[in-house]
């Protein structure tokens, strides 16, 4: 009998997205929980369930302090939030990077800007030393609101990103082309360990490495150094996730550069390993088990 209770956060309309989530329904039940799915924006009691699992919300980056707001609701409540609240607002923005970098682990290098003004634009890639960036939100996802811009950048494209990055904060990075010669690694760790990898490959003329753009996902072993590499990354997070995805891609030097370190509410891709969402369950239910003895 299943005497626990999760709420698994979701979208009122999941759309074209394609998610995997239900997978771990089946192993989590093993465990004695029971799993509601509940859309994020909507008010439930939530003293009414054990914990609180930030499933697929993947709308919030355009309501980011409502979002907020919400999980600072359930974490006042009797539900274990997971991951934690200090996590999320610690990884909600892309500036957790500069942490990430601090520490000593290797980042595509970043710079940070709170307001866009086109006479910049031209110092972007001077700062860089390239003719080829990537420019995208602090607060975003699923590659939205994301452009690669090519030295010089045209008129009527400065307007338009001057319109989207108005009052908003954002991030420029050189591009990578190991993104399309090769692809982005994705690992994920459970608790702490690592369960499974995928290589995300980009379509023919295109940067982006979500499905949903057409871009091939397969599992893979990770390539040699990569492992490590990743171990070294999660290691330094504290507290320690339930749940975490590193995407890593290449660079020119053949080092493996960190391009984003997710912990909100990552696709942990589950299909793709036949063990992995059992991994993490019994990692969900190990951490409730920790937070509810202390």
């Amino acid at each position: 009998m299943n005497d626990k209770r999760a709420a698994y956060l979701v979208m009122d309309d999941m759309g074209d997205y394609v998610t995997d989530f239900h997978l771990s329904l089946e192993p989590m039940a093993a465990l004695g929980w029971d799993v509601q799915c509940v859309p994020w924006r909507s008010s439930p009691d939530w003293n009414a369930f054990d914990a609180v699992y930030i499933c697929v919300p993947w709308d919030y980056p355009a309501f980011p302090d409502e979002f907020l707001r919400v999980l600072e609701r359930i974490d006042a409540s009797r539900a274990v939030l997971l991951n934690e609240l200090s996590t999320v607002r610690w990884n909600l923005d892309k500036s957790y990077l500069k942490d990430v970098s601090a520490r000593g682990d290797d980042i595509v290098p970043s710079s940070w800007y709170d307001d866009f003004d086109t006479r910049s634009v031209p110092g972007f890639f001077a700062a860089h030393d390239v003719d080829k960036l990537v420019i995208k939100p602090t607060v975003g996802a699923n590659a939205k609101d994301t452009f690669v811009l090519t030295n010089p950048v045209a008129g009527d494209k400065l307007a338009h990103l001057a319109e989207c990055f108005a009052g908003r904060a954002f991030i420029v990075q050189p591009f990578i082309e190991g993104i399309c010669e090769e692809g982005e690694f994705s690992l994920f760790f459970f608790s702490g360990e690592y369960s499974h990898a995928i290589l995300k490959t980009p379509r023919a003329g295109d940067f982006r490495v979500q499905e949903e753009h057409g871009a091939e996902i397969r599992p893979i072993a990770p390539p040699d150094g990569l492992l490590d590499v990743a171990r070294r990354v999660f290691s330094h997070v504290d507290p320690r996730p339930v749940y975490g995805r590193g995407d890593w891609v290449r660079g020119p030097d053949g080092r493996f550069l960190l391009m984003e370190l997710e912990l909100i509410e990552p696709s942990l891709y589950l299909r793709t390993d036949s063990g992995a969402a059992l991994r993490f369950a019994r990692a969900f239910n190990q951490r409730f088990e920790e937070l509810t003895r202390k």
